[in-house]
């Protein structure tokens, strides 16, 4: 038998919001760019459990539902990429979250395409979108899911790069690895950011690079 005090801890985590941001751009001329990964996760998320973003608040359109037994906001700020921290630190600020159960997901050139990294915070590694939500957010103590899109090629700009829709072939690789990242929050929900990262830290194997954390 629980006691009161056991009852009342799960009463207060059942009840807590965790928020999920995946970081992109508005606008159907970005829609399929690679910049916008973050949006293409959390629409997998919500398809797969019946969510809708209809709402649109602080800047952000959201979705609210139940994942992994967790109250979820999804949460696809439409402040472009560079200014996403205006709208995560707003929603932070309403629903009362606190930086650890905010999880971001984002692009990351440094990572081969395929690739996925949880942390449980950390710098922003040269991506404004981070910059930004540390900066709103006043923490870096925050999860972040990194989805690796790999380099540009030849002499490239990056920024016109991120910028690109995926093409086809590359389309079949990432609805792979939005898939792996629906497991990936699943289990940062249910079990944590630790469990999750030793499940999910993932590079294709047909990569031979390694990469420090």
């Amino acid at each position: 038998m629980m006691c009161r005090k056991q009852v009342a801890q799960m009463s207060d985590t059942e009840t807590e919001w965790t928020l999920i941001v995946g970081l992109g751009n508005p606008g159907r001329e970005h829609r399929g760019n690679r910049h916008n990964v973050g949006f293409h996760c959390l629409d997998r998320l919500a398809e797969k459990y019946g969510l809708s973003f209809a709402k649109k608040q602080h800047q952000a359109e959201i979705a609210q539902g139940q994942i992994a037994g967790r109250k979820v906001i999804l949460a696809k700020p439409q402040t472009y990429v560079n200014l996403s921290g205006e709208a995560v630190g707003a929603l932070a600020r309403f629903y009362k979250i606190d930086p650890p159960r905010i999880m971001v997901i984002y692009d990351d050139l440094d990572l081969p395409q395929g690739a996925t990294r949880l942390r449980p915070d950390g710098g922003s590694g040269g991506h404004n979108g981070v910059k930004s939500i540390i900066q709103h957010l006043n923490s870096q103590a925050f999860p972040r899911l990194r989805v690796g899109i790999g380099r540009p090629p030849g002499q490239m700009e990056p920024k016109d790069y991120v910028l690109e829709d995926f093409g086809a072939d590359e389309q079949a690789v990432m609805s792979e690895v939005y898939d792996r990242v629906v497991n990936a929050v699943e289990t940062f929900l249910a079990e944590g950011i630790k469990v999750a990262m030793n499940q999910f830290n993932i590079t294709p194997k047909s990569d031979s690079s390694k990469r420090s954390e």
